[in-house]
């Protein structure tokens, strides 16, 4: 007999309504693959992007689809070649492309990673994502220790975990986001200095607090006008990451003048597991987790039924840090 399962369906490409609740079969794991219980599940701003049908030249996927990618969650069964071992234990993990909004979801036993004692799954699942982007960006940028290093979206669910690791790696961080209650937060999270760019002359603060000379290093999640804002407080021969596009797209900059002026830019591909050159792992993340260099702040969690909700949460800039999605 044929099971099935709750799962959230992006059923076309465009806005939350597009997302719909329904009865799927159950997946059945193939060799060296796991089925998991899905608990909890993350959400990243990219996926709202990609559900609106943007960045297609990134993420090859056509409607319709259940999307998520890291989830956390209990081992049901397991396929050929994986040890039964896995049975009953709580993991984290990632789906090959979609698949996570759902009850149930099949993964690799290689990406399954078993929760670490005394790190909720909350947490585990909150860094899970983010974590390890944080991790790639944080091995890909020049030390940090005594650098000037802006963050711009840095109330999100990524750039507080930047912040936290710039601040542990002796960098004077300065930390861009939008309204007072997000920069309480970064500053919380030990900031050196805030500034809301939401006002206008925001790149004229970050002159200020680096002597007129720029930032050394910038990790710019914001995109759009913002990002290419941030690209001209970039220092001559500084580092720049442009891997956020929360404002619609990733942050423009003139090639020639980056040429021009020594300066070294990082784009999305640099962080993809398929084409990244860093060393970073899942197991890395949850051991940063659980020794407190990784502390995620989850403003909210939501049910599965109300996943449009959370999507329209984050693409209306409402979540101060991240929401995670509770499937069961």
């Amino acid at each position: 007999m044929t099971t099935t399962m709750r799962a959230a369906v992006v059923t076309a490409f465009g806005d939350a309504d597009v997302i719909q609740l329904q009865h799927l079969p159950t997946p059945t794991p193939g060799p060296g693959e796991v089925l998991v219980d899905v608990r909890l599940t993350d959400l990243i701003f990219v996926e709202t992007a990609i559900r609106a049908g943007q960045h297609g030249g990134f993420f090859d996927v056509t409607p319709p689809y259940v999307p998520g990618n890291s989830f956390g969650g209990v081992v049901r069964a397991v396929g050929d070649g994986v040890s039964a071992d896995w049975i009953g234990k709580t993991v984290t993990g990632r789906t090959p492309s979609f698949g996570a909004h759902a009850e149930q979801a099949v993964a690799a036993a290689e990406d399954l990673h078993e929760v670490p004692a005394g790190l909720t799954l909350e947490t585990a699942v909150a860094v899970s994502g983010d974590g390890y982007t944080a991790l790639m960006l944080e091995e890909l940028a020049p030390g940090l220790a005594g650098k000037q290093v802006l963050i711009t979206a840095a109330a999100g669910g990524m750039g507080i975990l930047l912040v936290q690791l710039a601040h542990r790696a002796g960098a004077h961080v300065i930390a861009a986001a939008r309204g007072q209650a997000k920069l309480d937060l970064v500053k919380a999270h030990h900031a050196d200095g805030v500034l809301d760019y939401s006002q206008p002359g925001w790149e004229k603060a970050v002159l200020e607090a680096t002597n007129g000379a720029g930032a050394d290093i910038t990790f710019e999640g914001a995109g759009g006008s913002l990002g290419a804002t941030a690209f001209t407080v970039a220092a001559d021969s500084s580092w720049f990451s442009a891997h956020g596009a929360p404002s619609g797209d990733f942050a423009a900059y003139d090639e020639s003048e980056a040429e021009r002026r020594g300066i070294t830019v990082k784009g999305i591909r640099d962080l993809r597991v398929d084409t990244t050159t860093t060393t970073v792992s899942a197991a890395e993340v949850l051991a940063r987790a659980a020794q407190g260099d990784l502390v995620p702040v989850i403003d909210r969690i939501y049910p599965l039924e109300q996943l449009a909700d959370a999507h329209r949460a984050m693409t209306s800039r409402e979540l101060v840090g991240k929401a995670l999605i509770r499937v069961s």
